[in-house]
């Protein structure tokens, strides 16, 4: 398992080419050797991999929007072939499908269509969780019906083990239950303030197990892990990129 910056976490650094091509240089430094695209500002898909080519960064997987996967599946295909990035990833479910486990299914079913469109290009769709995935319908939880109703060969998963953890369920068991269908995961850790507010926080400063998480990823193969923090609070969001990058080295995953 190799780990990779996901640049939403440095979205408000990312709004014009200028500026991508300088935080692409200081995630560089920092030692990752990957990123996964997400949170740009308007690039041409071409230059933004001049650019990451420049660095020498690997395009290891995406966040990208439901209407251009349901729009635009070929410049979606054109661009990720161009990237050499195989895994297509959509970064929550549309709210249209939210609401009961007919939503849930419904997508299920379109996130197929989705998975085997890409398939048929040599790429692979995965679907990254929040918390709500966690919510029961008839007993299930949302992910379970996501998991149970879409085609195996078709839909991957990317789970975010904070959403996990914030909903409720055990990241650990849930990274075991995706054996065979994830090789994209979300690293990111979970602290509680003294307010009893939960706060996202640098990995392996928060109260998450990452020992064990790393355990189970590696034993189902995991290809890379993303390592993401929606806000960074107090510190520059290159700092914690760079903290979690130092704090995974110390548990043995390296760029």
């Amino acid at each position: 398992m190799r780990i990779a910056a996901q640049l939403y976490t440095l979205r408000t650094f990312l709004k014009t080419p200028e500026d991508i091509s300088e935080s692409l240089k200081k995630v560089k430094q920092m030692g990752y050797k990957a990123v996964q695209a997400s949170g740009l500002g308007p690039i041409g898909y071409t230059e933004f991999k001049a650019l990451a080519d420049q660095e020498d960064l690997t395009i290891c997987a995406t966040h990208i929007g439901y209407d251009e996967l349901l729009n635009d599946m070929d410049g979606v295909i054109q661009k990720h072939q161009a990237w050499n990035c195989k895994y297509v990833g959509l970064g929550g479910l549309p709210q249209q499908y939210r609401e009961n486990s007919a939503g849930y299914a419904a997508f299920a079913k379109q996130a197929t269509e989705f998975g085997r469109q890409l398939k048929s290009a040599g790429l692979q769709f995965i679907y990254h969780n929040h918390d709500f995935e966690f919510a029961k319908y008839n007993g299930k939880t949302g992910m379970e019906i996501l998991m149970e109703m879409s085609d195996p060969d078709a839909v991957d998963f990317e789970m975010d083990v904070y959403w996990v953890q914030a909903g409720g369920a055990d990241p650990i068991e849930w990274i075991r239950k995706m054996d065979g269908r994830m090789k994209v995961v979300h690293f990111k850790d979970m602290i509680v303030m003294p307010e009893r507010k939960q706060r996202f926080a640098e990995i392996g400063e928060g109260n998450m197990n990452f020992a064990g998480i790393i355990q189970a990823c590696q034993e189902i193969g995991v290809e890379w892990a993303a390592v993401e923090q929606d806000d960074c609070y107090e510190r520059n969001p290159f700092d914690s990129l760079e903290i979690s990058f130092n704090n995974l080295a110390k548990l043995g995953v390296n760029a």
